[in-house]
């Protein structure tokens, strides 16, 4: 069987230019078929009205929702929308998503809330198409190499393995904090997730910087160099996340799960070696 799934995506948060790379990292998965529609970076209403109802034109067996905040206009909406719809559907968003759980399950939505996912400093006088990709890139890789995006990974590939076994789907409910992440990262090394730990707590502290300058300070003399600091943590929360990967590749531990032939997760830790 394969498992035919739909990625919608509505503005912009770390995890969602690689969502669907995560499911086909070698664009070699038997077992999958994925299909992405996006509003590009805009996210209100109108535009993911006009994105929502392209999943129907796929038919998939689930669909997912990736936006920052599940609680603006935009992605309400989209909640809105996926909760009329017989198609199982989740929503994969940043910290601002917490506060709207209740609703989601009231709704019958799953969720996947990554914490450390955090707002970019979004100011005409500081962001530019370059510091916003270097800002994403640093999210990325703090993602990555703490464990929180084979966290997602797992999540979604457990739903996945559900509809292809034909059983009755059940959608996460999933608080990725960073102890969550660091055991799916599963570090062997005690300092190596310490700074793990360390670097995914720091990328959450992004956001309220990112926040107080955006929205809470006048001035671009007084707003800049508060998001100037917030993005200046990204980068220190990458440069320590790499930290605590290098530790593992130096004993030899590093973790790595690839997708085989015939759409199961594989497994390995020495380098010189074959997945199982």
């Amino acid at each position: 069987m394969v498992v035919k799934i739909c990625i919608l995506r509505s503005g912009n948060i770390g995890t969602s230019p690689i969502l669907d790379l995560l499911l086909d990292e070698r664009a070699d998965r038997p077992n999958i078929d994925v299909r992405v529609f996006g509003s590009g970076a805009k996210m209100n209403p109108e535009q993911v009205e006009e994105v929502v109802p392209k999943l129907e034109q796929f038919d998939p067996d689930f669909c997912i929702f990736v936006s920052p905040n599940p609680g603006a206009p935009g992605p309400a909406k989209a909640r809105e929308l996926l909760s009329e719809v017989d198609i199982p559907a989740i929503i994969i968003g940043d910290a601002p998503g917490k506060g709207k759980k209740d609703e989601m399950d009231e709704q019958g939505l799953g969720y996947i809330i990554v914490m450390s996912d955090p707002m970019i400093g979004a100011k005409r006088e500081w962001l530019d198409p370059t510091e916003m990709a270097i800002f994403n890139a640093d999210i990325i890789k703090v993602l990555a190499e703490t464990g929180a995006l084979r966290l997602v990974q797992k999540t979604l590939d457990g739903v996945i393995a559900a509809v292809e076994a034909g059983e009755e789907v059940e959608l996460p409910k999933l608080i990725v904090t960073a102890e969550k992440a660091v055991e799916a990262g599963e570090f062997a090394n005690p300092y190596a997730k310490a700074k793990a730990i360390a670097a995914y707590e720091m990328a959450g502290s992004v956001a309220n910087l990112d926040m107080k300058g955006c929205f809470m300070t006048k001035g671009y003399e007084n707003f800049i160099p508060l998001v100037a600091a917030a993005h200046e943590i990204a980068a220190a929360a990458a440069a320590l996340a790499g930290e605590a990967r290098e530790i593992e590749k130096g004993n030899d531990t590093v973790l790595r799960t690839p997708h085989m032939k015939e759409g199961a997760v594989g497994r390995k830790t020495d380098l010189i070696s074959k997945p199982e």
